[in-house]
């Protein structure tokens, strides 16, 4: 798992992808609930169930890579297949892409998962 991960940023890089993963998280939580508020059509609302779920992930850091490639192929299909506008869709897909090409960061599930460790011998 741990080939999934080039390294886990620190510092003010890992806070940047703490805030991405936060934002990303957060606007797919909220898109669901729109959604829902919108109709209750199961073909409309299962992207957005499917794209609340990996955001959820992407909040935890759990999981990164696969939820962000998960996001990032639904918002694509979302935005290509509903008449409105596609800007937040391509967004969030790109956002999902960035976040699983680079990685959860230092402050995330994964990274106390499959970080790097400390073995004191003495």
């Amino acid at each position: 798992m741990q080939r999934l991960f080039s390294t886990f940023a620190s510092g003010w890089p890992g806070v940047g992808l703490l805030l991405q993963r936060v934002l990303t998280g957060t606007v797919l939580v909220v898109c669901m609930v729109a959604t829902f508020t919108k109709t209750f059509q199961f073909a409309l609302v299962a992207p957005s169930i499917v794209g609340a779920a990996a955001g959820v992930l992407l909040l935890l850091g759990l999981c990164t890579p696969v939820a962000g490639t998960l996001v990032a192929a639904v918002e694509m299909w979302v935005s290509l297949s509903h008449a409105g506008n596609p800007l937040t869709s391509m967004m969030l897909a790109v956002l999902g892409a960035t976040l699983a090409m680079i990685g959860p960061g230092a402050w995330s599930i994964d990274a106390r998962l499959f970080g790097r460790k400390h073995i004191d011998t003495a």
